[in-house]
């Protein structure tokens, strides 16, 4: 993710100890697997399907190339989840960063959604040039929606009809957005960091 956010390290998400670190090219096959893990609606967010080989292996050559960075973590030496924050420099938007998460669902409710999404946002607001940042997913994710609006993310977007998952039903897409510029002068004025 960022220089000074230091990795691997130990997170505790209630009494379970998760492993955080940066993903690596011989992690594609153990990011395969957990993705077929993965029920296929929790996918749907996501740009391409993590499950295909091809996709993960894609993945990994952006990361090499510095178009995105990507963090692991582990429990056990088992994948429990992953994060990616995807950002083109030569687009129109290259402030804006994109938020890819994750998790298992064995360890939804546990609050490790909640650190893993405050880990990525501490990333990108590391990252030189990031001010806002925006995330993905299907409005029946309560918890999520949930999640990132306690951490200051706004609804800006619903697009009806936007994914098509592997049996052609069609799926919305909620995109909400923070504005990094706006939730640091927030913080300076309510003595919050």
């Amino acid at each position: 993710m960022n220089e000074t956010l230091s990795y691997p390290r130990t997170v505790k998400a209630g009494d379970r100890q998760i492993t955080l670190r940066l993903v690596e090219r011989g992690d594609a096959d153990a990011l395969v697997a957990f993705a077929g893990e993965l029920p296929a609606h929790d996918l749907l967010f996501l740009q391409r399907d993590i499950r295909n080989p091809k996709v993960v292996a894609a993945w990994i050559d952006q990361i090499e190339r510095g178009q995105m960075r990507s963090l692991l973590a582990l429990e056990n030496a088992k994948i429990v989840g992953c994060t990616a924050l995807v950002r083109d420099e030569w687009s129109w938007s290259p402030h804006v960063a994109e938020i890819r998460m994750v998790i298992s669902d064995k360890l939804r409710g546990t609050g490790f959604g909640r650190i893993l999404a405050q880990e990525v946002v501490a990333a990108a607001t590391a990252e030189p040039g990031v001010q806002k940042l925006f995330v993905r997913m299907t409005p029946d994710q309560g918890a999520a929606l949930k999640l990132f609006e306690d951490m200051g993310f706004l609804p800006e977007a619903l697009m009806r009809d936007h994914v098509r998952d592997a049996t052609g039903e069609m799926h919305d897409i909620a995109i909400m957005a923070l504005n990094l510029e706006r939730q640091a002068a927030r913080k300076q004025v309510f003595g919050l960091g």
